[in-house]
């Protein structure tokens, strides 16, 4: 099964002679890098949807943590043990 999961961009950075844009995108207490040649318009503090690497689009703060609900309740969450902040409220 394919999962995209909801980061929130920390910071942008260019590579290759300005050709890439390069995210670091937290999830939870975990930071990854993600590509954003998809998503051109990302800019820091969006929240997006990773998949392998590469942000596949941009969703807004509430249907991230909807996405982190649904996660935690199959057990889905892996190592992002520390995505409290990201869950709604009770």
């Amino acid at each position: 099964m394919c999962l995209a999961i909801p980061g929130k961009i920390e910071s942008i950075e260019t590579r290759y002679n300005g050709a890439v844009r390069i995210a670091k995108v937290l999830f939870g207490s975990i930071s990854k890098e993600a590509s954003l040649e998809m998503l051109p318009e990302a800019e820091i503090g969006d929240y997006v949807l990773v998949h392998v690497g590469v942000a596949i689009s941009k969703v807004d703060e509430a249907e991230a943590q909807k996405t982190f609900k649904y996660l935690a309740e199959i057990g889905e969450l892996g190592d992002l043990t520390d995505v409290d902040e990201y869950l709604p409220e009770e």
